[in-house]
């Protein structure tokens, strides 16, 4: 195994010649300013690349990354890239993406044990549970998709609560936060439907979202 990284380097120096002879003086435009519409919360998986699956350049998508695309409250990190983007960017649009087959899914999903991690993925277990009633009568390969499906909607609501955005709608400023699935197996997004532009649309929009994956009869608790 090579200890260095010379052709990541030359594939580098290859794509800027290429984007320069193509877009002549892209790099020194860059350079001065970003003005991103959007900001990107997804999966740190190396499969769901935000800019190739968006058709967007470099300096178009804000993006933030994690295992699983969870947001929660005392995430500081993610907390502090979505008010940069929303309050110093002034992002127009955030997406929440999630992809089926995600790996943190479906170990929480099959409780399997995977390290360190597994407590970041307390998260997405809590969605599991909270979610049980629409989850355990369904066949195990729908389960992972909707489980899938679910922890976005999930993160799209925490999004949309928390008190950057809370903030800024107040304030009246336009932004929508949507939530949206990546499949691997053939490149296209969904939309989940969970699209909010304003704190009176959260409730609604999350109850909505939920109706289209019924409860079975068989498990008592659980949304």
């Amino acid at each position: 195994m090579s200890v260095t990284l010379h052709h990541l380097i030359d594939n580098n120096r290859a794509w800027a010649a290429q984007m320069e002879r193509e877009r002549p003086g892209f790099f020194e435009k860059l350079s001065h300013q970003q003005s991103p519409k959007y900001l990107w919360i997804g999966c740190s998986d190396s499969r769901v690349p935000a800019n190739e699956i968006t058709g967007l350049d470099p300096g178009e998508v804000f993006v933030h990354r994690n295992v699983a695309n969870v947001v929660v409250h005392s995430d500081l990190n993610a907390l502090s890239v979505i008010q940069y983007a929303v309050d110093m960017l002034k992002v127009e649009h955030i997406m929440v993406v999630g992809h089926y087959g995600c790996g943190g899914v479906l170990a929480t999903l099959r409780g399997a044990r995977v390290g360190l991690v597994d407590n970041w993925l307390r998260h997405v277990h809590d969605v599991k549970l909270r979610h049980r009633r629409r989850l355990d009568h369904l066949p195990v390969a729908v389960q992972e998709d909707v489980l899938c499906e679910m922890n976005v909607i999930e993160q799209v609501g925490n999004v949309a609560l928390s008190n950057v955005m809370q903030d800024a709608w107040l304030r009246g400023q336009k932004v929508s936060v949507h939530g949206w699935c990546y499949g691997l197996k053939d490149g296209l997004v969904k939309d989940l439907g969970v699209s909010m532009q304003g704190p009176h649309e959260v409730v609604k929009v999350f109850r909505n979202a939920l109706k289209r994956y019924p409860r079975g009869s068989s498990v008592s608790g659980g949304l």
